[in-house]
C-alpha cells in the first residue's frame, strides 16, 4: 500500500496539470451544454437535452460536420504522402540538401496567420498570382476564397503547404532509422525501388506514420487561423468547420449552451477516429523489438 502511494505521489505532478487544465475545463463544457446561458448572466437556465435536440435538427450543423470531415481527409493524407515523398527525396546524399530541407520546413515556423494573410493575396481573383499562373496557361481564373466551389481547396492547400515540411522532418528521422541490413538484402533479392519501398520501408517507418496521422487529424479537427483569416467560414458555410462553429455560437451569437454542446461532439468525434485509429494500428503498424 505505501508502494501504491508513493507512485501517486509521484504522478501528481503530471496529474495536477491534466485534471486542471483538461478534465475540469471538460466537465465544464459538459455542463453547459445542457445550459441556455449568454456569457453574461449569472443565472444558467438548465434546458436539459434541447441544445443537442437543436443540433441535430440544424442543417448548419450537418454543413460544417460534413466540411470537417472533407477537411481532415482532404488535409491529412496530402501532408503525410507529399511529406514522405520529400523525405524520400532528400534522404539521398545530394549536393545542398540541407539548405533545401530548411527551406522546406520554413513554413511551419511561421505563423499561420502571417502566411494566410500571404496567401490571401495570392488568391486574390483579379490580380492574385495563383490565378496570373492559371492564365499564362490559358486557363480561366478561379474565385478562390470568393467562390463557394473553391474555398475548401484554397484554404487546403494553405493548410497542406504550411504542414507537410514538419511532417518531412519526422519521416526524414524514420527513414535514417531504416537498417541499412534489410535495404542491402533486398538489393541481394533483386527487389527494385519500389519493392524496398513498399516491402521493408513502408512497414518499418509505420510507428511515425501512426503518430503522425493521429497528430495531423486532432490538428485538422482544431484548424481555425487560416480558416478565420481566409473564409471567416464562408461563403454560405462552405468553410466552416466544427471547430468555427463553436467560436461563431460562443463569441459572436453567445449562446454559450449550443457551442458546448457542439465542443462535446468535436470531442467525441475525436476520441471516436482516435479509437478507430488505434485499432486498425494493431494490425498495421510495425513495431520492430
Amino acid at each position: 500500500m505505501a508502494k501504491e502511494w508513493k507512485a501517486i505521489l509521484f504522478t501528481l505532478p503530471a496529474l495536477i496539470p491534466l485534471i486542471v487544465f483538461w478534465l475540469i475545463p471538460l466537465g465544464t463544457i459538459f455542463y453547459l451544454s445542457f445550459t441556455d446561458w449568454d456569457f453574461m448572466s449569472p443565472v444558467k437556465t438548465f434546458v436539459g437535452l434541447d441544445n443537442y435536440m437543436y443540433l441535430f435538427d440544424n442543417s448548419a450543423f450537418y454543413q460544417s460536420l460534413g466540411v470537417t470531415m472533407l477537411f481532415c481527409i482532404g488535409s491529412v493524407l496530402p501532408v503525410m504522402i507529399l511529406g514522405l515523398a520529400l523525405a524520400l527525396l532528400l534522404n539521398r546524399s545530394m549536393k545542398g540538401s540541407a539548405v533545401y530541407r530548411t527551406l522546406m520546413f520554413s513554413p511551419w515556423v511561421t505563423p499561420t496567420v502571417a502566411v494566410s494573410i500571404v496567401w490571401s493575396w495570392i488568391f486574390e481573383p483579379k490580380v492574385g498570382m495563383a490565378n496570373t499562373v492559371l492564365r499564362w496557361f490559358g486557363l480561366e481564373g478561379v474565385g478562390w476564397l470568393q467562390d463557394t466551389s473553391w474555398a475548401l481547396a484554397g484554404v487546403l492547400i494553405v493548410t497542406v503547404w504550411k504542414l507537410m515540411g514538419w511532417t518531412m522532418v519526422f519521416y526524414l528521422v524514420a527513414l535514417q532509422n531504416v537498417p541499412r541490413e534489410l535495404l542491402q538484402a533486398g538489393d541481394l533479392d533483386g527487389a527494385g525501388s519500389w519493392s524496398k519501398l513498399r516491402h521493408i520501408t513502408i512497414p518499418l517507418i509505420s510507428p511515425t506514420t501512426f503518430f503522425l496521422f493521429i497528430v495531423q487529424t486532432i490538428s485538422a479537427l482544431q484548424a481555425y487561423d487560416q480558416i478565420n483569416v481566409l473564409t471567416q467560414g464562408g461563403p454560405a458555410g462552405s468553410t466552416r468547420t466544427l471547430l468555427y462553429m463553436y467560436y461563431q455560437s460562443a463569441f459572436e451569437s453567445f449562446d454559450i449552451g449550443e457551442a458546448s454542446s457542439v465542443a462535446v461532439v468535436l470531442v467525441l468525434t475525436c476520441m471516436l477516429l482516435s479509437i478507430i485509429s488505434f485499432a486498425i494500428s494493431r494490425k498495421t503498424v510495425h513495431y520492430s523489438s
